[in-house]
């Protein structure tokens, strides 16, 4: 397995399989790349089904034990079922969508040998859901989450970014997973950094603050500084990595652009390392090299100045 600098093991990856999609989500920041989505039909530029099995065959190599397949939208890659059946059978495969293409697809997913499945689901209210995604398929997301756990993908966790525009909808997402087995609601903080428009943030501790009256049985998993809330027999967990250093000082992903490129950390892309052709000497090259030069985002390579976040001088140059 391998270790970065500051003894983080890579035990997972994270790999985006393309950055097209057919939402445009208002906090998009696809996979820390910007909004860079192109037309709806496959690029030459996106790896192809040999070239991510590749990857994860040398991922395997180096015990990662865990991929999460990602966009853009990772169902409008054709091949994702052959991407999945072909992903080695020691690691956990997991999916990140809109649900949009679930039904039909879901058990597909799962006789490939997907583990799990995270929804996007910003919002129980139609008319909310497409100011969010600017997208008129609410149906067909509540449909596709619904395939998902009848096909056994559970639980299913529905990502909801809580931002200004998104906060007032948290109560009822609550009590959407908690009256619906097989769902658990993951709120993740919204990320000004990658998504700009910094006036959108609210302070997610009134979010935790929320959930903690609410609250049943509260879990701190401190690794990551993580809380979970059990509410009314659901289960609602918080990600919340802004100026979190705990969380980024055990951060054990790596990720891999669409393009065949690796990403040591999802707030800055000064640090892709391209593997050219992608042959397996040139991805174990490449691998090697992202997880030497990993460095954890908040606490090392931005470091406080007062109240602020501020580039720390050393990695200037670097």
């Amino acid at each position: 397995m391998l270790v970065d600098g500051f003894g983080r093991e890579v035990t997972g990856v994270r790999i985006s399989l393309t950055d097209r999609c057919n939402f445009d989500c208002v906090y998009c920041h696809n996979e820390g790349l910007g909004d860079t989505r192109g037309p709806m039909e496959p690029q030459d530029e996106e790896m192809s089904t040999d070239d991510v099995v590749r990857f994860l065959e040398v991922a395997e190599e180096f015990d990662v034990e865990a991929v999460k397949f990602t966009g853009g939208e990772p169902m409008l890659r054709e091949d994702l079922e052959s991407i999945v059946r072909r992903t080695p059978d020691s690691m956990a495969a997991s999916l990140t969508t809109n649900g949009v293409f679930l039904p039909g697809r879901s058990e597909k997913l799962v006789e490939a040998g997907l583990d799990r499945v995270n929804v996007s689901q910003d919002a129980l209210d139609p008319a909310a859901f497409r100011e969010v995604t600017k997208s008129g398929a609410y149906d067909d997301v509540i449909e596709g989450v619904m395939a998902a756990v009848d096909a056994g993908l559970t639980p299913v966790k529905l990502n909801m970014v809580v931002f200004e525009a998104t906060a007032g909808y948290v109560p009822e997402m609550v009590e959407h997973v908690a009256e619906r087995e097989g769902l658990q609601l993951q709120l993740i903080e919204y990320m000004p950094e990658l998504a700009g428009r910094p006036d959108w943030a609210i302070d997610i501790e009134r979010v935790h603050g929320w959930l903690a009256d609410q609250a049943d049985r509260i879990e701190h998993r401190e690794m990551h500084d993580r809380r979970r809330y059990w509410i009314d027999g659901g289960l609602v967990e918080v990600v919340d990595p802004v100026g979190n250093e705990e969380f980024c000082a055990n951060c054990h992903r790596v990720r891999v652009t669409h393009t065949g490129h690796l990403k040591g950390c999802l707030n800055r892309n000064d640090d892709l390392k391209p593997m050219g052709e992608m042959t397996k000497p040139e991805i174990r090259t490449a691998f090697r090299e992202v997880v030497n030069d990993r460095v954890p985002y908040y606490g090392e390579y931005m470091i406080k100045d007062g109240d602020e976040w501020v580039l720390n001088e050393k990695y200037i140059d670097a």
